[in-house]
């Protein structure tokens, strides 16, 4: 006998036979399971807490197939005992986690282990099995997936309200909403909103000019004709308690969210009938089912709802379809429907608000822009351009006015702010400058009755402006009196009120006209002085607004000086070149509204030497009225003298189409814009009609109609969307023997 054995005899068959009977483990001994798997025997901590003894029968349930025999009665499915079967009909037995009965009839997760013995052939011939609890570690684990599930539902709930405020940031995306709805399909089977703009309409996008919000009722009327929406009659009629739960909820008579059964009859004009019978169209074409009841949460604004956020969960639990009863939508995912309804509603409120405002100043803004005088003897050129930042509004403004034929009114101004406030109180000064302009001819004059008017109107924004008037200065020894001659020069008289010095370049040099400053519109308590220069031919003038020269990382003094640089360096013989230079190197990222008027005195001998080099691109606002055609037909052939191109005619005759086209047709202003190319000149014309241009064969009975047949001919065109409205292009075609021929 070993040394081991000696200190430590192994234990009687008793002793383990105590042991194990006494052991407040579950133990059994089974047969083989061809021999049904009998119950031998168990130990005491078995019987107590199961019930079961040896020697106990199989259920009535586990005859004819496959089982375990009487350990069935211990599971509280017998059916989970198949999952030890393959394993004990192997002889191999195992360990199975299973949901065991207690004597009391209460449950219990038991880790069951089944070890097979064998005889010397091999074959099993019983199992010793022991029955561990594990419920506790069960349910532990159990608590911990559910947590894990929550808080995975958590984290994707907030991902999905995230993607959501990102669409949310650009509504004029105009599939914005039809995104969200597929991102809540997530978590429903089906989802959509519809906006309330003049009655309920299936959306997909925003439609920024809509009102704020509306309490229309074209919901209430037959979509398809005027009669009203027919009763299915095979339907059973809804409730009066949900007579139109829709329209209560539309009006904020309920704040929701309400369920909408789709399985009943709503009477005609009522917007739950009207929501029915689009949504059962819309989830059976998506989903092939008909849907019976919906989810309906409302898209609220600030004082009222704009729409509807709409769910259908399936239809799997609490259809019942009276106000107060289930919705069928469990609390986490009402929860997350309801955050996005709100959050959509805040967003199309306040871009529908923004938009409101930005369109209402936008038009104040344009309605108050001039309509500039074409002035006989001068070249004049004017540019705005509000900063995009500030939405296009602004109180940037400029003026030029043709007083008596022989005077001309410069006038350029700045009031301070970016809204519509700012956008009305330059509307009024305007006004007011223009009155005194023509009625007055005295700038330094005209700035004092200005001043007064100004302080008893209480204008709320501070302004700053130049006014300048330049008069023909006849030459005395003509013989005959009173002869204007083209080359002759001008008085300019001016006088300012806090705005940056207007610039005069002549011969490559360039002055600031500094004198007879003062102080800003309606603070000019001392008599206002006007200052004198005389202009001769090749002269400019510049006006400016500070948002030409301002930046954040520099002084206006600084950026003053590279403006004066800058126009040192001017090669353009024309206004409109030099609007173009200033514009590329100085404005090609403003943080402001630029406003600019470039006056340029003409030279015929300077003119017509060497083209200058200057940007091959020029640009005009014109207002839409027949004055602008001659405009248009005056500034391309200054620009095709000024780049020496040889097409003039051409190109006069295509602008002067394309213009007039915009002028009759079409609305707002008309841009137009010149491109030397190299291969041809390419002009643009812009309006707000996005009605495309069409070729007729002429008007029947009257003149007119072979415009855009003319500029087929002389050139190459086409046309697309831009903004609101459409732009026309034309590149005119390269002269041919043929066309000279004709």
């Amino acid at each position: 006998m070993a040394e081991a054995d000696r200190q430590h005899p192994l234990p009687s068959p008793d002793l383990l036979a105590e042991l194990i009977e006494g052991t407040s483990l579950c133990v059994f001994l089974t047969g083989s399971y061809e021999q049904g798997m009998p119950l031998l025997w168990v130990n005491e901590a078995f019987a107590q807490k199961t019930g079961v003894t040896a020697g106990a029968s199989a259920p009535p349930t586990a005859l004819g197939r496959a089982s375990i025999g009487p350990l069935e009665r211990v599971l509280a499915d017998p059916a989970e005992g198949m999952l030890a079967v393959p394993a004990l009909v192997a002889g191999e037995g195992g360990t199975f986690t299973l949901q065991c009965l207690r004597a009391d009839g209460t449950t219990y997760w038991s880790h069951v282990t089944f070890t097979p013995r064998r005889d010397a052939s091999g074959a099993t011939t019983h199992f010793f099995g022991v029955s561990v609890d594990v419920s506790a570690y069960v349910d532990e684990r159990s608590a911990q997936l559910q947590t894990l599930a929550v808080e995975r539902r958590q984290r994707a709930d907030l991902d999905l309200i995230a993607q959501t405020t990102e669409l949310l940031g650009d509504l004029e995306y105009p599939h914005a909403l039809r995104d969200i709805a597929e991102l809540l399909r997530s978590v429903v089977p089906w989802a959509a909103f519809y906006l309330n703009d003049d009655g309920l309409l299936y959306a997909e996008g925003i439609d920024m000019a809509a009102p704020p919000g509306g309490r229309g009722r074209r919901h209430a009327r037959y979509v398809d004709g005027s009669e009203p929406e027919p009763v299915d009659e095979t339907l059973p009629a809804a409730g009066l308690e949900s007579i139109d739960a829709v329209q209560d909820l539309l009006d904020g008579l309920v704040d929701g969210p309400v369920l909408v059964r789709l399985d009943v009859a709503y009477p005609p004009y009522s917007a739950s009938g009207w929501l029915r019978r689009d949504l059962v169209r819309r989830v059976l074409e998506e989903t092939g089912v008909r849907p019976g009841s919906v989810v309906v949460h409302a898209v609220g604004g600030r004082r009222q709802v704009l729409g509807l956020l709409v769910t259908w969960n399936g239809d799997q639990a609490g259809a019942q379809g009276a106000a107060g009863e289930a919705l069928g939508e469990p609390d986490d995912i009402r929860t997350v429907v309801e955050v996005v309804a709100r959050r959509a509603g805040t967003a199309i409120d306040n871009a529908r608000l923004y938009a409101r405002e930005h369109h209402l100043a936008e038009a104040l803004q344009r309605a108050m822009l001039p309509e500039q005088a074409d002035v006989t003897g001068l070249d004049v050129w004017t540019y705005y351009a509000p900063n995009a930042e500030h939405a296009q509004v602004g109180g940037d403004w400029y003026d030029v006015l043709d007083i008596d034929g022989s005077t001309v009114g410069l006038v350029i101004g700045d009031v301070v702010g970016h809204d519509v406030e700012a956008a009305a109180a330059m509307g009024q000064l305007r006004s007011v400058v223009r009155s005194y302009a023509y009625e007055l001819t005295t700038p330094g004059v005209v700035l004092d009755r200005v001043d007064t008017l100004v302080q008893g109107m209480r204008i709320p924004r501070s302004a700053s402006l130049v006014y300048a008037t330049l008069r023909r200065r006849t030459d005395e020894t003509s013989d005959v009196p009173g002869e204007v001659r083209a080359d002759e020069s001008w008085d300019m008289e001016y006088t300012r009120a806090g705005h940056l010095p207007p610039l005069l370049l002549r011969d490559g040099e360039v002055r600031q006209l500094a004198s007879s400053g003062g102080s800003l519109v309606g603070f000019g308590f001392t008599e206002r002085r006007t200052a004198h220069e005389v202009l001769f031919p090749g002269d400019v003038l510049l006006f400016y607004t500070d948002g030409l020269i301002e930046r954040r990382d520099r002084s206006l003094k600084t950026g003053l000086d590279a403006l004066v640089e800058t126009s040192a360096r001017i090669t353009a013989r024309d206004a409109a070149g030099v609007g173009e230079e200033l514009l590329s190197r100085l404005a090609d990222a403003p943080e402001d509204d630029v406003a600019i008027v470039v006056v340029r005195l003409p030279d015929p001998v300077a003119d017509a030497s060497t083209p200058a080099l200057s940007p091959r691109s020029r640009r005009w606002v014109l207002p839409s009225e027949p004055a602008s055609i001659a405009r248009a037909r005056h500034a391309v052939v200054r620009s095709c003298q000024a780049w020496g191109l040889p097409e003039s005619a051409s190109a006069e005759l295509v602008v002067s189409e394309l213009v007039a086209n915009g002028v009759l047709h079409g609305w707002g202003h008309i841009a137009l814009r010149l491109f030397d190319t190299g291969d041809g000149l390419r002009i643009e014309v812009e309006d707000a009609n996005p009605a495309p241009p069409v070729t007729t064969d002429g008007h029947p009975n009257r003149v007119g109609g072979f415009g855009m047949q003319i500029v087929e001919r002389l050139a190459d065109w086409g046309w697309r969307p831009a903004g609101s409205g459409k732009l026309v292009w034309a590149r005119l075609k390269q002269p041919t023997s043929s066309l000279a021929v004709r």
